[in-house]
């Protein structure tokens, strides 16, 4: 049979179609959805084969991976962006600084209209509105949390203690309860660790039991070491309402909530304090939402390797179980960071939606990491999932999705939109407006240092050194008191001694005797 160009022309549309169709089936939400761009196959973009995102499965968690300069921010970005425009409020986590110009419209390059024109689908610039915070002195509403709502068992697995150190805390925190001493900043744990081994030891061993020494050492060396990451910033007074993260807009739109984390990169411990802290907060105060049409609040954690590094196997374990039982309060979490490795298999396996971006493969663990990344992907009849991922330009993504039933949806290389919002960063004086024109401002940046058990605790050492020096000076007094009495009747009675002899002396009477003969004479 010889060649039949009009066979394989039909062959060619057959397939095509075909392609269309299936992703078209595998993206074709019956609700709300966010537009993220149109798959491609053979260097093609299909228009018709739209990849849209449930509304309803965001909060299913995912994971935005790829090399440095793919697009991972930028997708970051149009997620935000578009939440916002649903309703959703997003809380970003801003390592590189890069996220700020979300808060003001694209400048309208040509190049994004020729994306779009692509596409088939519209660019319109638009601004999102947004909160600036900030863990430290940088602009932005300040983030705080006291040492009593981190709780005894959070603060033993950040500082990593000894089952016998995390029973100190705890002891710790009850007794601050017992005496209703507030525990709000280090200032105050690390009073109230000296305090129990010195100047409070025996009210402590009476009532709960001997504490060492050697333990509240190695805990108060631990926390300094937190505090040299900036903890004492974080640790404090008025504490963060997370209710502050859910706000909208006179118009309906979520607040983008981007926390500026520039210097933190060489503070991994720091983050991982905040972040903790703030998932457990949520996790206890959100009310169960079961499968709602959106989620609550969405957080993207950029550079999420800053999240795990550190952890320990307690503190990971911890996460874990956060990451399984946050979902069913309506929150989603999205891990960013170049490669997937960087986020434990545990948690990546919990994960919904996966959004890869170019990896490079320039050696032998590049092509590794490669494979196993192409591994998390379901098997595709259209791609060489493994080629594939070597092969996308910058802002294309390889996306697997879950549908409203929880179904995983078709592997598409995806041609994804542009952000509306600028893709750049505000400048300072921008940054100095958006921050002074807060409604949290006055609530948050002032800073509040009211009594609590470092004051308490360093009044009642005072008063019980006066009593002591008090009783001390007493002790004196009545030594000297007795002293003085002892002198003065020794004294006394040693001059009567000396009278006595002198009157009964011989020389004297001879005197006297003489004396009295001649008055006689």
């Amino acid at each position: 049979m010889g060649y039949n160009p009009y066979f394989y022309k039909k062959l060619e549309v057959f397939q095509k179609q075909h392609f269309i169709d299936t992703i078209s089936a595998g993206y074709q939400p019956k609700g709300d959805f966010i537009y993220l761009g149109a798959a491609m196959h053979k260097g093609q973009v299909f228009p018709e084969a739209a990849v849209k995102l449930p509304l309803k499965t965001m909060n299913r968690h995912g994971l935005i991976a790829g090399a440095t300069g793919t697009g991972k921010t930028k997708t970051l970005q149009i997620l935000a962006e578009n939440l916002s425009r649903k309703g959703v409020p997003v809380l970003l986590m801003d390592v590189k600084g890069d996220l700020s110009g979300l808060a003001k419209p694209s400048l309208g390059e040509a190049f994004l209209y020729e994306r779009h024109k692509k596409l088939a689908f519209p660019f319109e610039p638009a601004s999102s509105p947004v909160e600036i915070l900030s863990l430290s002195e940088q602009n932005g509403i300040r983030m705080r949390a006291t040492v009593s709502e981190f709780g005894p068992v959070l603060l033993s697995r950040i500082l990593e203690l000894s089952p016998t150190q995390s029973g100190i805390i705890s002891v710790v925190f009850k007794y601050c309860d017992d005496k209703h001493l507030p525990l709000l900043d280090l200032k105050d744990l690390k009073k109230i660790l000296q305090f129990t081994t010195e100047a409070g030891k025996e009210e402590f061993e009476s009532a709960y039991g001997r504490i060492s020494a050697a333990s509240t050492g190695a805990i108060l060396r631990k926390i300094v070491a937190l505090e040299q990451q900036g903890a004492d910033k974080f640790f404090g007074e008025k504490s963060f309402e997370v209710q502050d993260l859910l706000r909208k807009n006179k118009d309906g739109h979520g607040y983008i909530n981007i926390l500026r984390l520039t210097d933190i990169q060489d503070r991994p411990k720091l983050f991982s304090t905040f972040m903790l802290s703030l998932l457990a907060e949520i996790y206890s105060t959100f009310p169960e939402r079961g499968d709602s049409d959106k989620p609550e609040l969405v957080l993207f954690i950029d550079e999420a390797h800053l999240f795990f590094d550190e952890a320990s196997s307690a503190l990971l374990d911890q996460i874990e179980s956060i990451v399984k039982l946050i979902r069913s309060k309506g929150v989603g979490l999205y891990f960013v960071t170049q490669d997937p490795t960087d986020v434990p298999a545990e948690i990546l396996g919990q994960l919904g939606l996966k959004i890869q971006h170019a990896l490079r493969a320039f050696t032998a663990k590049d092509r590794k990491a490669i494979k196993l990344a192409a591994e998390n992907y379901p098997i595709s009849e259209f791609y060489d999932t493994k080629n594939e991922l070597t092969t996308l330009g910058i802002g294309e993504a390889l996306i697997s999705a879950l549908d409203e039933k929880g179904k995983p949806s078709p592997l598409a290389a995806t041609m994804l939109r542009a952000p509306v919002s600028r893709m750049d960063i505000l400048s300072k004086d921008e940054l100095k407006e958006l921050t002074e024109s807060s409604e949290l401002k006055e609530k948050y940046n002032q800073e509040i240092d009211r009594e609590s058990a470092y004051e308490i605790l360093t009044h009642k050492i005072e008063r019980a050194d006066i009593e002591k020096a008090k009783e001390k000076a007493h002790q004196e007094r009545k030594k000297l008191e007795k002293t003085t009495s002892r002198r003065q009747r020794n004294t006394s009675a040693n001059s009567q001694k000396t009278i006595v002899k002198v009157l009964t002396s011989a020389s004297f009477i001879r005197g006297v005797m003489g004396i009295l003969n001649k008055l006689m004479k």
